[in-house]
């Protein structure tokens, strides 16, 4: 098994049961090893190419705290990555070590960055229980919306629980050196990987085509001799959908028998999931169908949570030979192929269309190549023209990683919301305190180490923290009393919520400017927050279904974009429309109705808690059944039906109501049973709750 002489026997016997396919470390596995981290007690940063086995140095000094009595946490950024970690580490229960979410009730937990960060906020004697915190994928400190909430819990955490190590998980970083120096720690870095991967770009023009789609079916068609697979990225929803299409038609002609057999499998499985929510699939759910049954898949965020996972899932097993997709994957489950091609290379921006970053590009093409299946892996970033390729050869492929800088004060929430944290926290009660703090985080030491600005590093950073507390006092978050500053009942709600200050404030205006509640109006608010997923228009088709339906709700938009498109779409959610009329109506995104529903929700019950803390309690119950309303999709009269009947859903529960009424005390089970879609089971727990 693992030959690592110099490894823990304890240790080594829990990789081997947990990991039995590693039978040695490879070579970056090994000089970080022998680098000496695990004796060392120190900071350290393990920066090595993505698919290098970072996770297991993560684990091991995890292993050995936990060995030791002690307490550790691993910190990722997406809940994908959270729920894909906690599944391979729950093999460490069999030797006795609890795997869990929280270190109050777990020897290795798993947190995202935000429920880390909370720790930091408002736990602290956990948090001085945990010994070692592993940081996966910590070049995100540098990107804007995760990596100010990362920064401020490190240096938090280093406050509160000086003791505590930490080992970051990273890929190539550029300005090391700084990031060493703020962690207090040492760099390990190493270039091997597992599985060499050559990148290359390739232009329309070599293959005597004008369409960067035609060379992507060639790179298919060549995948489809490898046995092997493809991920294509592209920069929109609606281009995902369009490329997986065109290829798929193309490569018709080159699936055998068995193959088709496997991918129409998938693609009946891709349309049951609209029907057992009780919808016709939608016109996407047909082209996603359409297309997988000749082995291409689209995956973005306008398709089920359910058809998401079946195509990861497929993809792994081999049953699809390509994915099209948006950027957002590269960051999201851990979807490795042979081939990945780079479409597009630009994406847009409030400043029109910007290339991608070169940090970016490497993210994506690491996605090449899978340890445990390819001996090679193969990136492509596609260009129009000979000249556009060299152009892209020197920029990508040869080019250098930008810098990793702290976002803290470019993102303005993120400068409120850690400003609030410091006050409710009582770890800082002035200005003074609260500049000493944010001189210590990543953005502070960034400027004071900067020849150009270190002169008014802090006369700049004053004048931020005096500006956000200013908005925060306006807006009654804080309140300035003779001990200093103090976070008000509703600034200490804003603290232990997830949600952006802008989106606080704003439920608070509208809450405030309101007798009762108006619902259509209500959810129109809700939907120019930050905080509500949108959902979004399909392509240029006429936008007056929607704006006529805001104005027969009394409503009036100027531009109609996707929180216009949100707020129509559930509108119609709440009185029971499914997402295939919907999307046939709106021409949206509609099977993204029920997350914007159930975040809509949530939404719905922190303007409540919102209302309580500013001593308004005159709409509450209203609170509640909205709430309700948009969890389960339903009008009033069937909420204490769905609500008390597990699993009847709101489709079934309008058959009962349409054909017994109101009134279920009297209806039999067996007559209950004539009901599409209800057997014995349900019938009796629908029995049971009547009589209730």
């Amino acid at each position: 098994m693992i030959k690592m002489e110099n490894l823990d026997t304890d240790i080594k016997k829990i990789i081997n049961s947990a990991y039995p396919y590693i039978k040695d470390f490879n070579p970056a596995q090994k000089a970080v090893i022998e680098s000496g981290y695990l004796e060392d007690d120190s900071n350290y940063i393990i920066s090595i190419p993505t698919a290098s086995g970072k996770t297991i140095l993560g684990i091991l000094p995890a292993l050995k705290t936990i060995l030791n009595n002690g307490k550790a946490v691993y910190a990722a950024p997406l809940l994908s990555i959270q729920n894909e970690k906690i599944k391979e580490f729950k093999a460490f229960e069999e030797n006795g070590i609890n795997v869990g979410k929280h270190p109050s009730s777990a020897d290795l937990s798993v947190m995202v960055f935000e429920s880390f960060d909370a720790l930091t906020r408002f736990s602290w004697n956990t948090l001085r229980d945990v010994d070692t915190l592993i940081i996966d994928e910590f070049h995100m400190i540098g990107e804007y919306t995760r990596g100010p909430t990362l920064e401020a819990a490190i240096t938090r955490a280093k406050i509160i629980n000086p003791k505590m190590r930490i080992i970051a998980l990273s890929a190539t970083l550029k300005n090391i050196e700084e990031i060493e120096s703020w962690l207090e720690g040492t760099c390990v870095e190493h270039d091997y990987r597992p599985v060499p991967l050559h990148k290359e770009v390739l232009d329309a023009e070599m293959f005597n085509t004008k369409n960067k789609n035609d060379v992507i079916v060639k790179i298919v068609e060549k995948a489809i001799k490898d046995k092997s697979q493809a991920l294509a990225f592209v920069s929109t929803r609606r281009f995902t959908e369009s490329l997986a299409t065109y290829v798929a038609k193309k490569i018709n002609k080159k699936i055998n028998k068995k193959q088709r057999k496997r991918f129409k499998e998938v693609s009946d499985k891709l349309l049951e999931v609209p029907k057992k929510k009780g919808s016709l699939p939608t016109s996407t759910c047909l082209k996603l169908a359409e297309a997988a049954e000749l082995g291409v898949a689209f995956h973005h965020a306008g398709l089920f949570n359910e058809q998401k996972e079946i195509i990861e899932d497929e993809f792994r097993k081999g049953n699809i030979l390509m994915i099209t997709a948006t950027p957002s994957l590269m960051y999201g489950v851990n979807l490795p192929s042979k081939t990945v091609v780079i479409r597009d290379h630009t994406r847009w921006t409030n400043n029109g269309p910007q290339p991608i970053p070169v940090f970016d590009y490497e993210q994506m093409s690491g996605r090449a190549g899978r340890p445990q299946y390819d001996d090679v892996g193969y990136s492509y970033i596609i260009a129009k023209t000979m000249e556009e390729a060299q152009n892209l050869e020197e920029y990508y492929v040869e080019g250098d990683v930008e810098q990793t800088n702290s976002k803290l004060v470019d993102n303005k929430d993120a400068i409120y919301k850690q400003i609030i944290a410091q006050i409710a926290s009582s770890l800082s009660k002035n200005l003074d305190e609260l500049t000493d703090f944010f001189k210590k985080t990543f953005y502070g030491y960034q400027m004071s180490n900067n020849p150009s600005m270190g002169t008014f590093a802090e006369y700049s950073l004053v004048y931020e923290l005096e500006s956000a507390l200013e908005f925060l006092l306006q807006n009654g978050i804080i309140r300035a009393t003779p001990e200093g500053f103090k976070t008000t009942d509703f600034g200490n709600l804003i603290a232990k919520s997830n949600y952006a200050v802008e989106t606080a404030v704003k439920i608070k205006e509208y809450i405030s400017g309101i007798d009762e509640i108006n619902v259509e109006e209500f959810i129109y608010a809700l939907s120019e927050t930050p905080d509500l997923p949108l959902i979004s228009f399909k392509g240029r088709k006429s936008k007056d279904p929607v704006r006529d339906k805001l104005s027969e709700s009394g409503l009036f938009a100027v531009d109609i974009g996707n929180p216009e498109a949100t707020t129509v779409s559930l509108i119609e959610w709440i009185n029971e429309r499914s997402e295939y009329e919907i999307e046939n109506k709106y021409n949206v995104y509609s099977a993204s109705t029920r997350r914007s529903a159930y975040e809509a929700s949530r939404l719905v019950k922190f303007a409540k808690n919102t209302s309580e803390v500013l001593g308004n309690y005159s709409n509450l119950k209203d609170y509640d059944l909205l709430s309700a309303r948009l969890y389960y999709g339903v009008k009033t009269d069937i909420i204490p039906l769905v609500v008390g009947v597990k699993r009847l859903g709101r489709k079934r529960a309008r058959n009962l109501v349409n054909i017994f009424g109101n009134d279920l005390s009297n209806v039999s089970e067996n007559e209950l049973q004539k009901v599409e879609g209800i057997g014995p089971k349900l019938a009796e727990k629908i029995s049971l709750f009547v009589k209730n």
